[in-house]
């Protein structure tokens, strides 16, 4: 088969920065039976073409006239040999799916992640924030011929707006990131935990600053490790509950997948707070790492409480805390909750994901 994903970004030349692990793990295993092209436009500023994993990258560019590169770039390789399935990630791929898959009759799988299906409107995030986002998601939804979403919590937010989504987890390579079983938690320590995620108002990390607190002033000694990209000048760091928190919090910056697998490894508890993911893929990375997630009602969480996660009201910090301190005074339900996370993150993995969206392909080119 030959397919065409339409991606935003994450395929650098590099094969390691500016990347989508979870893509290109995707990719990696698509293209042992199929001949892949990647179509994106925010890889690099100028247009260009590479190879990576198999795949063949077109990179239209962010320079003026990128969507007639793209079109015209699809057209012209449609013509070598006929493309047979358009898989668009994200919604800036499904419009354009959408008016390929149109005008050379093609089908269209449109895969909804992060926040295709959200308007949060005080934060200005997700697609459905504006009206013109709404309207484009319309017509990206009516031109797909299947959508498939991350999670059961997707796919209800899906079915709120009258979209009917299958659901198809984005997994891990196990090859890349090892499970590793659940270890009993050292009580001669700080209780260790930790959240993964770009600091930005989307991640809640406000609720989770103030979680934090709450457990100082229960007394729980703990160490709170944040790792992601500052996306808002120092402004969490700085302030009041932060500095309140001292030596207890530790900003890390951006890791490396060594660096983030070494601090995870000695994590006892992942803290998701987001107000919305379709996910998290942090909870899957945690969970083969042996560290149960306690997190608010979003993405996997929400799906696998409570024999695999622990779920709290989104913005509710109190229950973040609460639920925290429970989860670590009770050492045979932590270890219990993190050998089924780990379960589930085992049986969905990256070769899951890979056969599900192989099946949809064989059910949209002999429908």
């Amino acid at each position: 088969m030959k397919l065409a994903i339409l991606l935003h970004g994450g395929v650098d030349r590099s094969g390691e920065h500016r990347v989508i692990h979870a893509f290109l793990w995707l990719i990696e295993r698509l293209v042992r039976n199929h001949e892949v092209h990647v179509f994106s436009f925010n890889q690099e500023p100028e247009p260009g073409e590479w190879d990576l994993l198999g795949a063949h990258v077109h990179n239209v560019g962010t320079v003026r006239g990128w969507r007639r590169r793209l079109f015209n770039r699809f057209a012209a390789e449609h013509r070598k040999t006929r493309f047979d399935v358009i898989h668009a990630i994200f919604s800036w791929g499904a419009i354009y799916a959408a008016l390929l898959g149109a005008r050379h009759r093609l089908p269209v799988l449109y895969h909804a992640e992060g926040g295709d299906l959200v308007g949060l409107t005080d934060i200005g995030f997700g697609v459905r924030c504006t009206a013109r986002g709404r309207v484009t998601q319309r017509a990206a939804v009516r031109g797909a011929t299947r959508v498939s979403v991350p999670s059961i919590y997707m796919q209800r937010l899906a079915a709120d707006l009258g979209i009917d989504a299958e659901v198809v987890p984005i997994g891990i390579a196990l090859d890349k990131w090892a499970p590793s079983p659940p270890r009993l938690r050292d009580l001669g320590r700080p209780a260790r935990l930790l959240h993964v995620g770009d600091l930005r108002p989307v991640k809640g990390q406000d609720a989770l600053l103030e979680a934090a607190g709450l457990l100082r002033d229960d007394g729980l000694d703990f160490v709170l490790d944040i790792v992601g990209l500052d996306t808002m000048n120092a402004a969490l760091q700085r302030s009041s509950a932060a500095l309140a928190l001292g030596d207890s919090v530790q900003f890390h910056g951006h890791l490396d997948r060594d660096a983030l697998r070494s601090l995870m490894l000695e994590a006892d508890v992942l803290i998701v707070s987001s107000r919305h993911e379709g996910g998290p893929f942090v909870l899957l990375e945690a969970a083969l790492a042996g560290v149960p997630t306690v997190g608010t009602a979003v993405g996997h969480i929400f799906d696998w409480a409570p024999r695999a996660a622990v779920s709290v009201p989104i913005g509710d910090a109190e229950a973040l805390a609460r639920e925290t301190a429970a989860l670590l005074a009770d050492e045979p339900r932590r270890l219990d909750i993190a050998a089924e996370a780990q379960r589930r993150a085992i049986a969905h993995d990256a070769d899951y994901t890979a056969a599900a969206f192989e099946r949809i392909y064989d059910e949209l080119v002999n429908r």
